[in-house]
This record gives structure tokens, C-alpha cells and sequence, in this order.
């Protein structure tokens, strides 16, 4: 990674910690302070023991001086603690922050976009990347001013004692931070290396573990093994860099930091026997002088070392926020966007000239012209791959597009989606149900449904059927991805909860393609009910469904190549084809 690229990732970093900035003044306020108690704990210190030593003074004359000691300890004890919890504030208020930006950027991406890459790389970006860069916000912001600050008040405290200590620590201190950095420059290329060895690694293990019977069920389980020993492998490597470079960066500033008290020490040893005679303004350096600033020597690094120590988190939050920065600052050639409102009546659907577009720009389908009146029945028909999953991610905002679509007289481009897609009622054909109870999972679009409105709708969607036996009834769990329902029940919790959502558009994306005969039938049965008077694009593959439709487009690579009513559609063409090919498999069956 070039210097511009990671000062550009700094200057991120430090933006988003605006929302923090309150905490952040909190732990450097509360470390100032401390700060402050420091100076008078070593002035104690040094008072007790040129007390005790020189002055031979008695224990209990001193009283006075270890209660106040001991005051000073606890004072700071508190806040060094105060310090830690401001600190981590700041890192959580900025971190839910920067969480919140990743969702609504996937949200207003959409599924043809997160299906691009596999759900661990998603899981890595939202929850370890992001955690990566607490320490960056909790502790090396607020350390990069207590760095300065504290170095600072403890010069002004040992140069009108001993201008020659306080040159030494003057002249050493840049020391620290210079091989500090030094030692740091690659620490930022390692991190981000690591990170994409982990997303790479996350991803494919969790594809891997969803897929675990495909798997054995082809003997592959030795390979994938394999495959995932030896990305653990460069995962292992690339940690084991980033640990080197850390473990360098600390030996580095220990041994610097001892070099320099050293000479402190050295300087004051020589002072003592009087070989040197210089530093102390024509006056004695006593005893009480000598370990007042002895005391302090350490302390004066201790802020310099920690925020090398921190460094590291730096560059780690740097690595962390590439991908992140990159993930947010990605935009589509034409990204769907806008803030017209959708008049919320029954739906009418206009396209014109209509030419769906992958996240990237690419032609997925069109050009289309074709209207979906209000009221209407329309089925959208043909093979895999026709392009009707792309038109249907258009028309919910989810893919950009060039032309006119216009819904409710509205252009899409120019709409609210979120207006939009909460008029629309969708069933799939693989419904997607939570971790959670059936009622979370049926009043998902409507948490304030009342127990008679979600009664009406289970009853509608032919659910109540099995929710009855179930001892729970509608506190029945379900695991994750519908586990402990079958296809048909999950299907038909999905259509309890579409209609909850009461749209004014129904969506049904082959509604009916995983289920038997006898759920066919009642998820059908549901489905006419609810969708009477209101606008519905059916999706399908089974053409005896579509004899109730007012109007079926059917597409073929992209292009809509016949519209009409079945009647006028089923005499030839491609709608001709398709009926004949059913006719004949019924036929071999």
C-alpha cells in the first residue's frame, strides 16, 4: 500500500471519530490529570525517602506525607480507570457507527450484490474488520495527545530543578517515535494482507459448512480439507508477520527507553561523586532532586512506549478500513437512487426502452417495453437464465437500469425505495425464515399486528393446518434457514407474512417450484385469495398456472419476445414451444 493510500485511511479513520469525540476528551482530560498526580507522587516519594536517608527523620513524623501518598495512588488508580472505560466508549459509539454505514451500503445495494461473494467475506467485513479498529479509537487517539501532554508537564516539573536531566529527556524522547515509525511502515501492508487472507478464509469455510452433506455426499470432504489446510496455512504465515512486526516495534522501544533512563541514571550517579558539576543552577543536587526525577524518568517515556505499543493498532485499523473504505466508496455506473414518493394505491407498472444493468454496468436484460396495468394478473415466463430474476431486481431498486421504469407514474431511479418496497408483498421459492419463534417470523413486516390480525392471516395462508399441532403453536422455534419446518409449512409462513405486509404489489417468485401436490394446492389457494384486486407479477415455470393470468410476458435470453394472453400466446412463438414441451414430458411420465 502506497503513503498517500494510508494517509488517505488515517484521515478516514480519524473522521469517523468524530462521533466519539466526547469520550476521546473524556480519557485525554482524565489522563492530563493524572498526569498532574504523577508529578506529586514522585515529589512525595522523593520527600519520604531524602527524609527518611538524609534527614534521618522518624516514620511517624512522615505520617502526614504517606497518607497523602496514598490519596495521590488511588486518585490515579481511579483515573487510569476512567481512562479505559472513556476509551472504550469512544471505540463502540464509532465502531456501531461505521457498523451502520456497511448495512445501509448492502442494503442499498441490495441481494444481486451480496450474492456476489460469499456470505463469510460479508460476516468478516461487518464483524472482525470492523472490531479491528476499537483499539485504534479507544486507545491510540487518545494516546497520541497524552503522548504529548504528559512528557510535557514533566519537563516543566524537572527543568527548574535540573536543566541537564531535562535535556536528556528532551534530546531522547524523538527517539522513541522515530524508530517507532521506522519499525511500523510495513505493519499497515502486513495487516491488510492478513485481513484478506481471513475474508478468503472466512468465506469459503462457511460456503463449505452450509454445503458439508453436498460434500460427502460426492467424497469430496478430502479435498476441501485440504483446499482449507492450506488457506489456515497462509492465514497462520500472515499473523505470524504482523506478530513479528509487533514484537519488533516493542523490543525496539524498550531498548531505546532504557538507553535513555540509563543515562539519566548515569548522569546522577557521576553528580553524586562529583565528576560532574553541571545542570544544577550553582546549587547541591540533593537526594530529594535525584529521586524525584529518577521517578519520573520512566514515566516521561511510558506515554512514548505506549503509543508505539498502540502503533501496531494503527496499522492494524488501517489494513481493517481498505476494504471497508473500498466496500463504501464502490458505487454502480447507474445506481438506482432518489427521493420521489410512490403514490401508495393500487400499482401500475410502465417500462419503455427498459435495459437492466449488473452493479458493474453490464446488460443483464432489456431493452423491455411493457406495462403491467393496476388490478392486473401478469405472469413472467421462460427458461433459466431469460433474465427474469434481472428484471425483477430491478423493479424492487436492487439493480440499476437504463430507460424508463416507471411505477405509479413514477421513475424508479428517482423514488424512495424504501417507501416503495414496503407496498410490495413478496413470496420466493426458497423462503427465507430466522432464528427465532413463528410469530417473530410472520410479523417480521409488521411487528404491531394484533394476535386477530395475525389469526387472519395464518388462517388465509392455510398455516394454521400445522401451526395447531404444534405444541407451542406460534411460539413453535425455528432454527436458522426454516430448520425444523418442511418446504411446504415454511412456504407457507412466508405467504402469513406477506400478507401482514398487506402491499399494494404482490411479487411471487415461483411460489410453488419445491412443493408437493397437496401444498401446491393450498399455498395456490392462499395466494388467489390474498392477491384479489390488487396488482401481481407471478414468476413461473408451470404453465397450468397461468391460465387465470391477464397478460404473461415471455422472455428468451434477455429479451422479451412475446407478450399477450394465453389464448393469443399458445397458438405459436416460444410460449407455443414451452406448452408443447410440457405436453410431451406429461407424455413420457
Amino acid at each position: 500500500m502506497d503513503k498517500k493510500k494510508q494517509r488517505s485511511l488515517a484521515q478516514w479513520l480519524k473522521g469517523q471519530s468524530k462521533l466519539g469525540k466526547s469520550w476521546l476528551m473524556a480519557a485525554i482530560g482524565l489522563a492530563f490529570v493524572s498526569g498532574l498526580f504523577l508529578i506529586a507522587q514522585a515529589a512525595l516519594l522523593a520527600h519520604i525517602l531524602h527524609a527518611l536517608i538524609i534527614e534521618k527523620a522518624d516514620k511517624s513524623e512522615l505520617w502526614l506525607s504517606f497518607v497523602a501518598l496514598a490519596i495521590v495512588v488511588c486518585v490515579r488508580a481511579a483515573c487510569s480507570w476512567g481512562k479505559e472505560q472513556a476509551g472504550y466508549r469512544a471505540g463502540e459509539a464509532v465502531r456501531r457507527h461505521i457498523r451502520h454505514l456497511i448495512l445501509d451500503k448492502l442494503e442499498l445495494l441490495g441481494p444481486a450484490t451480496i450474492q456476489g461473494k460469499p456470505a463469510g467475506t460479508w460476516a468478516s467485513l461487518v464483524l472482525e474488520q470492523v472490531e479491528e479498529m476499537q483499539d485504534f479509537f479507544a486507545r491510540y487517539l487518545p494516546q497520541m495527545a497524552i503522548a504529548v501532554l504528559i512528557p510535557f508537564i514533566i519537563l516543566i516539573a524537572v527543568f527548574p530543578m535540573n536543566w541537564a536531566a531535562g535535556l536528556i529527556f528532551l534530546v531522547t524522547a524523538p527517539l522513541v517515535p522515530f524508530f517507532m515509525a521506522l519499525v511500523g511502515m510495513g505493519a499497515a501492508d502486513a495487516n491488510r494482507r492478513n485481513f484478506k487472507a481471513l475474508q478468503r478464509l472466512s468465506g469459503h469455510f462457511y460456503d463449505r459448512l452450509r454445503g458439508l452433506s453436498t460434500i460427502r455426499l460426492f467424497d469430496q470432504a478430502e479435498t476441501e480439507s485440504q483446499y482449507l489446510r492450506v488457506a489456515s496455512d497462509d492465514f497462520r504465515k500472515r499473523t505470524m508477520e504482523v506478530l513479528r512486526l509487533a514484537f519488533l516495534s516493542s523490543a525496539v522501544l524498550e531498548f531505546f527507553t532504557a538507553l535513555s533512563i540509563a543515562v539519566t541514571a548515569v548522569y546522577f550517579g557521576f553528580s553524586y561523586i562529583g565528576e560532574l558539576n553541571f545542570g544544577h543552577y550553582g546549587l547541591s543536587i540533593t537526594l530529594f532532586i535525584g529521586i524525584f526525577v529518577l521517578v519520573l524518568a520512566p514515566e516521561f517515556y511510558q506515554p512514548l512506549r505506549d503509543l508505539g505499543t498502540f502503533y501496531h493498532a494503527k496499522a492494524q485499523a488501517i489494513g481493517a478500513a481498505e476494504s471497508i473504505v473500498n466496500f463504501l466508496d464502490a458505487k454502480p455506473e447507474h445506481q438506482t437512487s432518489g427521493s420521489a414518493t410512490i403514490p401508495s394505491d393500487v400499482v401500475n407498472i410502465q417500462a419503455s426502452e427498459l435495459e437492466v444493468l449488473s452493479p458493474d454496468g453490464t446488460v443483464l436484460a432489456g431493452p423491455l417495453s411493457f406495462t403491467i396495468s393496476a388490478g392486473q394478473k401478469v405472469a413472467i415466463v421462460g427458461q433459466s437464465g431469460a433474465g427474469k430474476t434481472s428484471l425483477i431486481n430491478a423493479i424492487l431498486g436492487f439493480l440499476p437500469y437504463r430507460g424508463s421504469l416507471k411505477i405509479n407514474g413514477v421513475e424508479l431511479r428517482d423514488a424512495e425505495l424504501f417507501s416503495w418496497r414496503k407496498q410490495v408483498s413478496w413470496v420466493g421459492q426458497n423462503p427465507q425464515l430466522f432464528h427465532g419463534t413463528l410469530r417473530e417470523n410472520i410479523c417480521l413486516a409488521a411487528p404491531m399486528a394484533t394476535e386477530q390480525q395475525v389469526t387472519s392471516a395464518i388462517q388465509t395462508a392455510y398455516a394454521d393446518e400445522f401451526i395447531g399441532r404444534l405444541e407451542k403453536g406460534l411460539d413453535h422455534p425455528v432454527g436458522d434457514r426454516a430448520t425444523g419446518l418442511s418446504v411446504g409449512q415454511a412456504q407457507r409462513i412466508a405467504v402469513a407474512r406477506a400478507l401482514l405486509q398487506n402491499g399494494h404489489f404482490w411479487l411471487l417468485d415461483e411460489p410453488t417450484a419445491s412443493l408437493d401436490a397437496s401444498s401446491e394446492r393450498l399455498v395456490m389457494e392462499s395466494l388467489d385469495h390474498a392477491t384479489r384486486d390488487t396488482t401481481t407479477l407471478l414468476v413461473s415455470h408451470r404453465i397450468d398456472q397461468l391460465g387465470g393470468c391477464d397478460h404473461i410476458l415471455v422472455m428468451q435470453k434477455g429479451q422479451l419476445v412475446q407478450q399477450g394472453t394465453f389464448e393469443a400466446l399458445k397458438q405459436e412463438g416460444v410460449f407455443a414451444e414451452m406448452i408443447q414441451a410440457v405436453d410431451r414430458s406429461d407424455l413420457d411420465a
